[in-house]
């Protein structure tokens, strides 16, 4: 079912982005650069490895990792945390924790588009990507 998330995504709109970024705590800063990039983020799959990479121009992450499978993540922040990713129905379920904190990533297909929306506590925001052509 991960297959349905392959491609390269381009991010078309952010809701409240600035706000969770504040409330995992990033520094104003990196917030401030973060708000103006337009992230692409490519998924692909081989065999039992899925591999989600983010590229900016302010910076690229991947990260390589096995439904159900805890691992190891540096963030686009730098926060070092232990990830978790499950498939729930037809939704990648990412769990990060770090320092007693918790984050969690859900990436959706609706209508053609990918949803990712993200949640710190109380605080949510959903970036909708659009597959390149």
């Amino acid at each position: 079912m991960a297959e349905a998330f392959v491609g390269t995504w381009k991010l078309v709109d952010s809701k409240n982005f600035d706000e969770y970024m504040k409330a995992i705590g990033v520094g104003f800063a990196m917030r401030q650069v973060a708000n103006m990039t337009k992230p692409t983020t490519i998924i692909s799959v081989d065999g039992d490895t899925i591999t989600v990479k983010t590229q900016s121009t302010f910076k690229s992450t991947e990260v390589n990792f096995q439904l159900g499978q805890e691992f190891d993540e540096i963030t686009a922040d730098d926060r070092k945390v232990k990830s978790v990713v499950t498939l729930d129905g037809e939704k990648l379920h990412h769990v990060q924790k770090w320092d007693s904190q918790e984050t969690t990533l859900v990436r959706e297909i609706q209508d053609g588009k990918m949803i990712l929306t993200v949640t710190m506590g109380e605080v949510v925001s959903t970036r909708t990507y659009e597959k390149a052509s």
